[in-house]
């Protein structure tokens, strides 16, 4: 048996661990970021030992220097094209900036990017393509799509798929442009046509303008629609919500 798993640590940031390498996806590991308010504590403990860090996009929720620097600067980064110098300000000793197609191993890992539907724009910063990114090893395939709405190629992007760790909302009561609700993430199970899917990018950030000082109720909402959702539509898929912080021992799924 392998130790194959996934952790979710809230928003879009999940540590994934396949054949011994530990690959983290955007993340954003603190207490508050602009205007928002975490509304889980975060165990920073796992985090010391990570091989290879993804950066989807560089919007301010995705792409956040103060949580690069609380990781160890040997990890590999992974970001879309126009990326790298911000992040190599940072002080990782590999930034690799990559487009739609290319490819880049991580010890035995594969990680190809894929594309994303989503606009990139970072404030005082150039325009980068949002990416996604298909993480492949020890006979597993896990899509991370970073940000992204529904598009067409979902159907050919990544046959055989294991996991697709799935973005159902955003950090507020309402969702912009270019994300995935929990209908649409339901309709993106019909194309993908995962094993198992996972909900993230719900459930974790709330802003502080909204006068509450504890998690509002449309936290948790996303979630439990995407599962009514996703059992109409796609019923085969096995959906897992994880808590913020929980664990999915891929053994064990699907």
């Amino acid at each position: 048996m392998s130790d194959d798993r996934l952790r979710w640590l809230g928003h879009a940031t999940v540590l994934v661990e396949l054949g011994g390498v530990r690959v983290l996806t955007d993340p954003l590991l603190r207490r508050r970021i602009l205007h928002l308010r975490r509304a889980v504590p975060l165990d920073l403990s796992e985090l010391d030992e990570v091989d290879a860090i993804l950066l989807s996009h560089a919007h301010y929720d995705h792409l956040d220097p103060p949580s690069l620097r609380r990781l160890p600067r040997g990890a590999e980064v992974v970001v879309p094209r126009g990326a790298g110098e911000l992040v190599g300000r940072q002080g990782f000793e590999t930034v690799t900036e990559v487009d739609q197609g290319d490819e880049v191993a991580v010890g035995g890992l594969r990680v190809r990017a894929v594309p994303a539907a989503h606009e990139s724009r970072r404030m005082r910063g150039s325009r980068t393509e949002a990416l996604g990114y298909l993480l492949e090893g020890d006979g597993r395939r896990i899509y991370f799509p970073g940000d992204t709405d529904l598009f067409p190629e979902m159907a050919d992007l990544a046959p055989g798929l294991d996991v697709a760790l799935l973005p159902i909302w955003g950090w507020g009561p309402s969702l912009g442009a270019g994300h995935l609700d929990p209908k649409r993430a339901a309709e993106a199970l019909v194309l993908l046509r995962p094993r198992v899917a996972v909900p993230i990018h719900w459930g974790t950030y709330y802003p502080l303008t909204s006068g509450l000082l504890a998690p509002p109720p449309f936290l948790k909402a996303p979630a439990a629609e995407f599962v009514q959702r996703a059992a109409q539509l796609a019923p085969e898929v096995d959906v897992r919500v994880l808590r913020v912080g929980g664990t999915l021992e891929l053994d064990g799924a699907g």
